[in-house]
């Protein structure tokens, strides 16, 4: 949602201070000795002298290896708090906007439709031949360049135009499109609901 770059932000520090934490603990369960076991073919390990010299060398990398899990396990903990109190810190600002926010206007029933077929996912802006644009979505729906521009600049759409477009920039629906889908549906009922209703008051004909 708009707004919450800093709750992503947490969110990946989340992600890679797990991995950091993981890492070291297999870099323990690597550099523990394992003194119980042998390799087949391999020296003995029940000389004393052998034992103080395997627990001499794995100690400090044990050590290191658990302090250093342990820090970012702590680091891990501390970005789920702030990424639990940005996410509804998020959710309360966009309540709020939403709630203050502007009555579109209304759409036309081929904007309708775009904005409706947009809104399924994946659907991607690319050059065709000449180098105009065309505008692909997983139902097959032509949407021509002047609706989905309309629809643009309305801020019903993103297109993230840090991708080449000979690559495919992909086209989302973003809240402010999501609430003109809600309120068309919600008015289009509105208005066939009494036609409906008129119609079976007067009954059938004779």
């Amino acid at each position: 949602m708009p707004g919450s770059r800093s709750s992503l932000e947490t969110l990946s520090e989340v992600v890679a201070s797990a991995c950091f934490a993981a890492s070291q603990l297999a870099r323990a369960v690597a550099d523990n000795p394992f003194e119980a076991s042998t390799f087949a073919g391999g020296p003995p390990v029940d000389d004393a002298a052998m034992r103080r010299a395997l627990h001499a060398e794995a100690a400090p990398l044990l050590a290191l290896s658990l302090t250093t899990a342990a820090y970012h396990l702590n680091l891990c903990a501390t970005c789920c708090h702030y990424t639990a109190s940005g996410i509804t810190r998020d959710l309360e600002r966009t309540a709020s906007t939403s709630a203050g926010r502007p009555v579109p206007r209304r759409l036309s029933d081929a904007q309708y439709q775009a904005l409706r077929s947009l809104a399924q996912g994946g659907a991607t802006m690319q050059t065709r031949g000449r180098g105009s644009a065309m505008v692909c979505t997983p139902d097959f729906t032509v949407i021509t360049i002047a609706t989905f521009q309309s629809l643009d600049k309305r801020g019903l759409l993103h297109l993230d135009t840090s991708v080449p477009l000979y690559k495919g920039r992909s086209v989302t629906v973003t809240a402010e499109g999501h609430h003109a889908l809600d309120r068309h549906s919600t008015s289009k009922c509105a208005a066939t609901a009494p036609s409906a209703a008129a119609t079976a008051a007067k009954g059938p004909r004779r």
